[in-house]
């Protein structure tokens, strides 16, 4: 079982790849973890969006953004694996494309994250190393990380 990726921006998503993201989105973020915020936040159109599929179905997603819209450098968010296919450690090729791509779309190397604290190894482990004391955001506790 392997994951295919694709990279776009806002204006190259098909309906159905807008309607997908933002199901899992949902399904993740708001639901599975209780957490009501608004996730339709206006910063979609400036992204470029990368999109995993398994046998079909979006099984991996994220965000990046170039430097000095989200962060100071640039950026990955709404990093997402379906609970479908959470057993397949999709979630690394996930952030290894996400980089790549933003080394190919930004010519950058230096990316800042918000990430959710308990999944600090697992950033770690993609070289993150985390750059603040824990904060809330959404009231579930996050920590800005950074790569050079």
């Amino acid at each position: 079982m392997e994951v295919t990726f694709k990279i776009k921006r806002f204006n190259e998503l098909s309906i159905t790849e807008l309607y997908s993201l933002l199901q899992l989105r949902s399904e993740v973020f708001v639901v599975e973890q209780n957490c009501v915020y608004q996730d339709i936040d206006s910063k979609d159109e400036k992204a470029l969006h990368v999109l995993g599929y398994c046998n079909g179905d979006l099984a991996v997603y994220s965000r990046l953004f170039n430097k000095g819209y989200y962060f100071d450098e640039t950026s990955i968010g709404r990093v997402v694996v379906s609970p479908k296919y959470r057993d397949k450690k999709f979630g690394n090729d996930l952030m290894r494309v996400s980089i790549e791509a933003i080394k190919e779309n930004f010519n950058e190397t230096a990316i800042t994250i918000s990430a959710q604290e308990y999944l600090k190894k697992f950033y770690e482990s993609h070289g993150f190393v985390q750059t603040s004391e824990m904060y809330l955001e959404d009231d579930i506790p996050h920590i800005q990380m950074k790569k050079k």
